[in-house]
Parts: structure tokens; C-alpha cells; sequence
């Protein structure tokens, strides 16, 4: 499958985007937007109280003991650099949130520009980065990953980028962007070892694909972990083995991550061609992230193994957005102006807590 790296050329794509003044004062606008939606997003995640998510408090605390020298702790090198950096620089605890979402947000733009390349898209990319961000700003999964599962979340769209290169056998990519999500959160390396099922054939991934959501779903997979790797599964089960989070089979979650892996084939015929079948072909991707979770998701807080899957639905869903074949959908002055109100869903989201 040849795609291309950047916009095709055509006289129907120049009259569509007018002459480079027009495009350039639209490229100035959306940069804007986008620059208002950081602040919006940035200032309400940066804001809230220490109490507020899973480990903020103690990723406070490790930022400002790390000014009087490095702290031992079990976060992973990349994180522990970050943190270290941004305690030098002297900056609050209020700056240092800021900072990590903006590589949160800094990490979803390399996303989408890695999957704007393997689409082949004929859209400006700004235009599709405004659909990507309106889509993750309405996700409570991608508020878990700005307040909640930080470290996983700063690791989410690099670990989606990174297979998007491994499908395109970009192995040098591959490779950069894994290990530096692997670097950010150590789950990352759990997607990235399922990453060869997008060596195999389309059939055969959906076959696998069907095995792992059965085996799942009938409590084969749980069986199976507990007969075959005792020690797995002693270290599945034993994880805030105090929570009260519910473990065991999760219909509800694993019937909701099918729908995303489905969506573009039940959609395909409101997708314009090509890119209906390479969003379909992208699908592929988004469900080897979710492998992880047929295989052992169903321990406690078993949702942590679908955050990075469903942060990159979001993903998939712009790019059904911006290439549909109905024209207000897809208009770019509709995809750029619903960024604001996205910002301030997410805030409300944020203020409220409001997380899957």
C-alpha cells in the first residue's frame, strides 16, 4: 500500500485551498485556536488540587524533592528526567502540570501527524490536527490520561504513533517512538510486543481478533494465564489487590473497545475513497492495543490496559470526520471553530471528574 507523505498535489486540491495568502492566514487562525484551546486546557489541568487524580500528589512531591538532588523512585527514566528538568528550572507545581500536558498534547501531535502520513490525507494538516484535538477533548479517556494515569497517558499517543510506523514498517521510527513511550510509562512495551500480529495477514489479524475477544469474554483467557503463567497471573490479580475497583470479566469494557475496532467498517460507506480502507487498514493498529486487555484484563483496575487504545479511537474517529462524504462534517471552518467548544467540554470534564 503506497502512501504519500505529505499533501497530494492536484488542480482540484489548489482550487480547493485557494492561493498561499488565503492559506497562510488560515494556517495563522488555527494556529490561534489551537494556541486558545492549549491555554483553556492547560490552565484547568494545571490548576487543580494535588487531591485531584490517582498520583498527583505524589508527583508534586517528587518534583520538588528532586530540587535538592535526584529521588529514588520507581518512575521510569524519561518521566524522572522530565520531572528533574522542569524542577531545575525552578518552576511551581502549578508549572510543572502545565508541563506535562503540553508533552501530553506535544505527543498527540506527532501522533497525528504520523497518521496523517499513513493515510495519505489531502487535507491540510492543521485541519486534521483541530479534528484529532475536538475528538480527544470530548473523550473522558484522555482526561484519565491528563489528571489521573499521567505517566500512561503522557506515553499514549507516542505508543500509537509507534505502531502506526511498525505497520508501515518504519522500523527506525518504530523503534525512536517506542522507546521513548517505553521510556514515559513501562506499559508501553506490553503494546508494542503485540506489535508483530501487524506483520500477519488482514484475515488472519481479524481472526485473532475474534479469538482474543471470545477467549476474553468466556473467561477462557483468564484460565488459560492461571494454568499456563501461575506467576502472571498472581501479578495481575495482586495489583491494589485493596481496590475496590470490580475485577474479573468486563463485558461492559470489552464490548465498548469492539465497537471502536468496527466503527470504520459499519461507517465505511460515509468515508470518501481511498481512506475508508485505510482507516479500516488503521483499525488493525488500534486493535492490537487492545490484545493486552483480552489477554489479562481482568484484574483490578483492568481499564488501565484500554487507555491507550482509547485515546487512539479518538484518532480514528477525526479521520472518519475529516475525509466523510458529507461536506459539512468535513468542512475545515467547522472542524477548526468546534475546537473551542471541545476545550471547554474537556474542562467541564476536568472540574468534574468526569473519567472512564
Amino acid at each position: 500500500m503506497a502512501m504519500n507523505e505529505g499533501l497530494v498535489s492536484s488542480p482540484a486540491t489548489v482550487a480547493y485551498f485557494g492561493d498561499s495568502t488565503a492559506a497562510n492566514a488560515r494556517a495563522v487562525v488555527t494556529v490561534l485556536l489551537v494556541a486558545v484551546a492549549w491555554v483553556m486546557t492547560a490552565a484547568v489541568v494545571s490548576l487543580r488540587s494535588t487531591d485531584v487524580g490517582t498520583d498527583t500528589h505524589i508527583y508534586a512531591w517528587v518534583f520538588l524533592a528532586m530540587r535538592n538532588g535526584v529521588v529514588d523512585t520507581r518512575f521510569e527514566p524519561g518521566f524522572v528526567a522530565l520531572t528533574r528538568v522542569s524542577s531545575l528550572l525552578g518552576m511551581s507545581v502549578v508549572g510543572y502540570q502545565a508541563t506535562l500536558f503540553s508533552v501530553l498534547l506535544g505527543g498527540a501531535v506527532v501522533a497525528a501527524r504520523k497518521y496523517f502520513n499513513y493515510l495519505g490525507s489531502q487535507r491540510e494538516f492543521l485541519t486534521f490536527l483541530c479534528a484529532v484535538l475536538v475528538f480527544l477533548f470530548v473523550s473522558p479517556m484522555f482526561v484519565n490520561a491528563s489528571i489521573n494515569a499521567v505517566r500512561q497517558g503522557l506515553a499514549a499517543p507516542l505508543v500509537f504513533a509507534a505502531l502506526l510506523a511498525f505497520h508501515r514498517r518504519q522500523w527506525r521510527s518504530f523503534v525512536v517512538l517506542g522507546a521513548l513511550a517505553s521510556s514515559l510509562h513501562y506499559s508501553s512495551l506490553i503494546y508494542l510486543g503485540f506489535a508483530p500480529v501487524l506483520l500477519l495477514r488482514l484475515r488472519t489479524q481479524r481472526l485473532v481478533a475474534a479469538i482474543g475477544f471470545l477467549a476474553y469474554c468466556s473467561g477462557l483467557s483468564m484460565l488459560v494465564v492461571r494454568a499456563a503463567a501461575p506467576a502472571v497471573y498472581t501479578a495481575v490479580m495482586s495489583y491494589s489487590s485493596g481496590a475496590v475497583y470490580r475485577a474479573g470479566v468486563r463485558l461492559d469494557f470489552a464490548v465498548f473497545s469492539l465497537f471502536w475496532y468496527l466503527l470504520p467498517f459499519l461507517a465505511s460507506r460515509l468515508v470518501r475513497e481511498p481512506f475508508d480502507e485505510r482507516i479500516k487498514q488503521s483499525a488493525a493498529v488500534y486493535m492490537t492495543m487492545v490484545l493486552p486487555f483480552l489477554a489479562v484484563g481482568w484484574g483490578n483496575y483492568s481499564n488501565r490496559y484500554l487507555l491507550v487504545p482509547w485515546v487512539a479511537a479518538s484518532f480514528i474517529v477525526a479521520a472518519m470526520a475529516c475525509h466523510s462524504r458529507l461536506p459539512a462534517l468535513r468542512h475545515p471552518l467547522l472542524l477548526r471553530l468546534a475546537l473551542i467548544p471541545a476545550a471547554g467540554v474537556f474542562c467541564y470534564y476536568v472540574l468534574h471528574m468526569v473519567l472512564i
